[in-house]
């Protein structure tokens, strides 16, 4: 760097306000994961994912800075901005099932989340709750419109530590006390944690 000129220099420890691009870059990143995340009801352990998704996105998006060019486009200018088409985060879809040996009967897709594109691969990242497992297809269908985890007919209900299951029963309560007319049929409700 000295022959060309060049003064090293490094910012202070705890000193962030030292670092003032990396640190502005960093909140952009944190501020688009916490929207991905809380817009598609996606809980915070697929941070990870979300932040993946973020940069992706960000990187395909116009900046001022480079005068509303894409920065995607100016570090790779012969390839395509988007090898599949964009998807909502957090929204509902189905992975085709392509396994052998499957009858007429099955399920032929899995329910899952959407968690974004992977970089090694052309497909889509999706997430099975139910199966514990990621899978990368290209063949996806998808339902942008509703969320996987804010989905009002799922039974799961996820808090911080804690998964609360409700089982409702449509079978009404019997009473001993005649009434004069019959009351609607009160619901059951089962917690089990």
């Amino acid at each position: 760097m000295k022959s060309h000129g060049i003064l090293h220099q490094t910012s202070c420890a705890y000193t962030p306000q030292q670092n003032g691009i990396a640190e502005r870059k960093n909140r952009h990143l944190v501020k688009t994961t916490r929207t991905l995340l809380i817009h598609g009801g996606v809980p915070q352990y697929f941070w990870g994912d979300a932040i993946l998704s973020a940069c992706y996105l960000i990187n395909r998006m116009s900046s001022s800075v480079l005068k509303n060019k894409i920065s995607h486009s100016i570090l790779f200018p012969h390839e395509s901005l988007h090898l599949l088409l964009p998807k909502v985060f957090g929204s509902t879809c189905f992975v085709h099932n392509f396994s052998p040996g499957l009858d007429k009967l099955f399920a032929q897709s899995h329910k899952c989340v959407f968690l974004g594109f992977t970089r090694f691969q052309k497909g889509y990242k999706c997430f099975s709750p139910l199966l514990n497992r990621y899978f990368i297809s290209a063949y996806v269908t998808f339902t942008e419109s509703s969320f996987y985890f804010k989905s009002s007919s799922s039974p799961l209900v996820s808090s911080s530590n804690q998964t609360h299951i409700s089982i409702v029963c449509d079978s009404p309560v019997m009473s001993n006390v005649p009434t004069e007319s019959p009351p609607s049929p009160p619901l059951k409700v089962y917690s089990r944690r």
